[in-house]
């Protein structure tokens, strides 16, 4: 499980919520904003799996857009694992609403502890529900996903959202593939609003 810290320098943060994306990114508008929807820089994470690699997730402007597709394999949250960059001096997909935070620190709790906690990012385990419905699982499971991490809107920062918050005081899910014992394709499994 992860926390979140404002106070590292930008130049010492290699996992952050808000703000800019990673220079990745630069010059692959066209990959971000396929089908014509703009979409919004939201998380960079280390992947705790391999820690030469990042996972980038991008949601669209449009809140309708991703509330009408919140569940694979029509979810159009935008999940992309490339190498680790730094975080890009251009504005190309930075989210007005959102401030930038680090994220940092963490510890290892099991499942049953995690419960009774808020976060921000909790790593495997057992991913804490807000609808405990098979419907979110039947896709993924057919295609062999496992859970990864989900990022949960109680864990923000009080001054992280101008506004209505992204999912509704709710929480995204991430889910892989473990293919010859190494992660692969992370994907948005679905989203969640309370």
């Amino acid at each position: 499980m992860y926390g979140f810290s404002s106070k590292l320098p930008i130049e010492t943060c290699t996992s952050w919520i808000g703000g800019r994306a990673p220079l990745f990114f630069d010059d692959k508008v066209e990959l971000v904003n396929k089908n014509g929807n703009k979409h919004y820089f939201y998380l960079s994470l280390v992947n705790p799996f391999q820690h030469d690699r990042m996972i980038c997730i991008f949601i669209p402007n449009d809140f309708k857009e991703y509330l009408e597709k919140n569940i694979y394999p029509n979810c159009s949250i935008q999940v992309f694992d490339h190498p680790i960059k730094a975080e890009s001096t251009k504005d190309i997909f930075t989210h007005p609403r959102l401030k930038k935070h680090s994220i940092t620190g963490g510890e290892i709790i099991n499942d049953k502890k995690s419960i009774k906690q808020s976060f921000l990012i909790k790593i495997g385990g057992t991913p804490r529900l807000i609808q405990d419905e098979d419907y979110y699982f039947s896709k993924l499971t057919e295609d062999s996903f496992a859970f990864m991490f989900q990022v949960d809107e109680d864990g923000y920062p009080r001054n992280f959202v101008k506004g209505n918050l992204l999912f509704g005081f709710g929480a995204l899910y991430k889910f892989t593939q473990i293919m010859d014992n190494e992660i692969q394709n992370p994907i948005a499994g679905f989203w969640q609003l309370s």
